[in-house]
């Protein structure tokens, strides 16, 4: 998944909101929504920077997401 780099406070992970276009079951009517994933990251990253990240085991309660390197 791609998305952007919310906040690098932590100490090895940062947080990744990925923004994504669904559609209303009802009333076929498309709207945007995001979601917050947890990802471990050796290297620092700035907020705002666009990154890809994959699924992992789980590393701590909410790190399940890896920065993949390209």
């Amino acid at each position: 998944m791609t998305g952007v780099v919310t906040s690098n406070k932590m100490k090895d992970a940062v947080v990744v909101t990925v923004y994504s276009t669904k559609t209303h079951p009802k009333y076929k009517r498309k709207f945007k929504s995001r979601k917050k994933y947890f990802a471990t990251s050796k290297s620092p990253l700035n907020i705002g920077q666009e990154v890809n990240i994959i699924s992992i085991k789980p590393v701590s309660k909410n790190i399940r997401w890896k920065i993949e390197t390209k």
